[in-house]
């Protein structure tokens, strides 16, 4: 199987104390991987050691697989560079402009392919007249690709919070990623706004061709979207293997409700 992502050795430490440690997987292109493990597990640190967020020890390597079959450590690059590579991630909390129509903040994630610089920009060259033109193409096909061109128009502030976050799943989409890093993208949904959440999220990575790496606390949407499950516990590697491997897996029960003493 072709691997795009290939990790070994990650260790992210602060002072004495382990956020990750050791922590070796790797993903299969097109696959849906979902990272799990209780509050406090290192998910976040992990992802944030993949794009260049954090530092890692001595050792580590993520090699990630390009659409061209070039590799390319990720480890020791800026978070800026590993999004031009094509590996982009969400973060837990929103961060749209709240200020700004949807429209406006969906062209912020195309920044990575502008071909226009400042100055041209400033003077309105005919070619920064094109390439406004050819990004606003890009992101009318998001938009209708996430059903939300009746909110095209409006400041992101005033919609309900489930468009919110397809807005900020757009903007994602909008860099054009290969890989797509979910940091708890359904956080703080009702029930149908997760189911809604998540067709559109299978949908893009049919459409758009992309592997997804997701860290979700539901397990019933992991379980049902998953081709495979990496669980850590206390920053370390716990259990891997298909989502039915991984629900009748007793350490990893045993991490999410505990042991009777």
């Amino acid at each position: 199987m072709d691997k795009i992502l290939s990790v070994k050795n990650l260790t992210v430490r602060f002072g004495g104390l382990y956020a990750c440690r050791d922590i070796a997987f790797s993903i299969e292109r097109g696959s849906v991987f979902a990272l799990i493990g209780p509050n406090g597990a290192g998910k976040t640190s992990l992802v944030n050691a993949l794009t260049g967020v954090y530092r890692t020890e001595n050792g580590a390597t993520a090699v990630y697989r390009d659409r061209n079959g070039k590799q390319h450590e990720l480890i020791g690059r800026r978070p800026d560079q590993i999004v031009r590579l094509g590996v982009v991630r969400s973060f837990q909390n929103l961060g749209l402009f709240r200020h700004m129509t949807t429209v406006d903040n969906l062209l912020l994630g195309r920044y990575v392919h502008q071909r226009t610089g400042m100055v041209a920009a400033a003077l309105r060259l005919p070619r920064v007249v094109r390439e406004e033109i050819r990004q606003r193409a890009v992101i009318d096909e998001i938009i209708d690709l996430l059903r939300v061109r009746e909110y095209r128009d409006e400041p992101v502030g005033s919609l309900p919070y489930g468009v919110q976050k397809r807005i900020e799943l757009g903007r994602l989409l909008a860099m054009e990623p290969d890989l797509l890093l979910l940091d708890e993208p359904m956080a703080g949904m009702t029930i149908d706004e997760k189911k809604e959440m998540l067709t559109f999220v299978l949908r893009a990575r049919r459409l758009l061709d992309m592997t997804i790496m997701l860290i979700e606390h539901d397990m019933p949407v992991v379980m049902s979207v998953a081709d495979h499950v990496l669980a850590v516990s206390s920053g370390e590697w716990l259990a891997e293997g298909t989502p039915s491997q991984i629900q009748s897996n007793k350490a990893v029960i045993e991490a999410y409700l505990g042991t009777d003493s």
